[in-house]
């Protein structure tokens, strides 16, 4: 355990909680929250084109927030840092296309051993050298690759549903000019609420249902590990924990525990494979919103991600419901909020991939990520990060943070 980074305490959280709750924060982590909802979408899309049940695809959508939801109300509280937990969305793909291929029982025992590996790894305190063989700039590059979509999302609307893709972002641009104790966020949901209301949205296939997670032992073997259970520890530790580790520092933290993110996804995976679901770690896209400038004060902007793991709690056993909901809804709506929550985020990701150094490894790794492309299964998240350092060890060997420090090592005293 040494190498798990020591928190602040989860002793005072509740009060702390409280204390800096605001506005900000609370809008921030409710659009997250909504984003994460929104999510489970692409879990019932994913299990709709592999053919499999709904019944199953449901559940798995329920363990995903209330597994996760747990986690996500530990890991900022104790840390104080917006790290809110979700599951890995490359990994959704790959365990809905492998479940046909070697039964639902053998994945899950698959999620369990690269769980159980993803758990060593944070335990060992190997990921310092994971971040060090991927660099910031690398690292930011897949971000924003992989973040850019959400703001072209944005803007497409413009030329399907202009009049309310125009009223949404000016509205989140004017609060930003004029309102400045009202979070631009919330008057962009507000008002596309209303725009909602007054164009006669149908409510009518909206339906109340409760569910909660069932229990489910998982199966081992060879196959199913070496085609679904590697790749995923590949994806847990080489793309989602400096996913997250990038957008963290790349919003102006200085440290982020990389260790206990990894080894608290690990503990969190397995405890998934139990229950349906195929993995836990930290939320890259959330965390753009929980960490950006959108959800106030720098020292208060954990908050968001705990109201996102209450938010995930509360829905998970009407998750039914709330996707019927998010049904009815136009596509837009929730396109243009994710947008303008990510704005921000995407533009600081984008300076840091071109800020100098690994030039080309970077936007090798944003191209890469922009372009989405799968080999061998796995997406192209885990790619940019992978093809993006290995150019960039090739061609701008001198940049990498290890090499220079090794130069001033054996330099000679002056």
């Amino acid at each position: 355990m040494k190498h798990i980074e020591k928190g602040v305490s989860l002793r005072h959280a509740p009060a702390d909680f409280l204390r800096d709750l605001n506005a900000d924060n609370f809008s921030a982590g409710l659009v997250a929250g909504i984003f994460g909802l929104s999510a489970g979408i692409i879990h019932i899309s994913a299990g709709v084109a592999a053919g499999l049940p709904k019944e199953f695809t449901l559940l798995w959508v329920i363990s995903y927030l209330m597994i996760n939801g747990l986690f996500g109300l530990f890991m900022p509280a104790y840390y104080r840092l917006p790290l809110p937990m979700a599951n890995s969305i490359p990994g959704a793909l790959l365990f809905a296309a492998i479940i046909p291929i070697v039964g639902l029982n053998e994945a899950l025992g698959a999620t369990l051993i690269a769980g159980a590996i993803s758990l060593v790894v944070g335990l060992a305190g190997m990921m310092s050298i994971v971040m060090r063989l991927i660099p910031m700039p690398i690292v930011m590059g897949m971000i924003a690759g992989i973040l850019l979509k959400f703001g072209t999302n944005m803007v497409m609307p413009l030329q399907s549903a202009m009049l309310p893709a125009v009223v949404m972002i000016l509205a989140f641009f004017m609060a930003s000019r004029f309102l400045r104790r009202v979070p631009p966020l919330v008057v962009a949901l507000l008002v596309g609420v209303a725009y909602m209301g007054f164009s006669g949205a149908d409510f009518s296939g909206v339906t109340f249902s409760i569910q909660f997670p069932e229990f489910v032992m998982p199966t081992f073997t060879l196959e199913a590990f070496l085609a679904y259970g590697l790749p995923l520890a590949l994806i847990l530790v080489g793309m989602e924990t400096p996913a997250g580790v990038g957008l963290v520092k790349g919003m102006g933290y200085k440290e982020a525990p990389a260790n206990a993110i990894t080894a608290v996804g690990g503990i969190g995976t397995m405890i998934s494979a139990f229950f349906n679901l195929h993995s836990t770690c930290i939320a890259a896209p959330m965390t753009g919103i929980c960490s950006g400038p959108e959800a106030g004060s720098h020292d208060k902007r954990w908050v968001a991600a705990v109201i996102v793991g209450i938010i995930f709690i509360v829905a998970a056993p009407f998750y039914g419901f709330v996707f019927s909901l998010i049904e009815a809804m136009p596509s837009y709506f929730i396109a243009i909020i994710a947008g303008l929550a990510l704005l921000r985020v995407i533009s600081s990701a984008m300076s840091m991939t071109f800020s100098g150094k690994h030039e080309v490894g970077a936007m090798f790794s944003f191209l890469i990520a922009v372009s989405g492309i799968q080999i061998l299964g796995i997406g192209s998240s885990f790619w940019a990060l992978v093809l993006g350092a290995g150019l960039s060890m090739i061609v701008e060997f001198k940049d990498f943070e290890f090499i220079r420090r090794d130069r001033v090592a054996d330099e000679p005293a002056a």
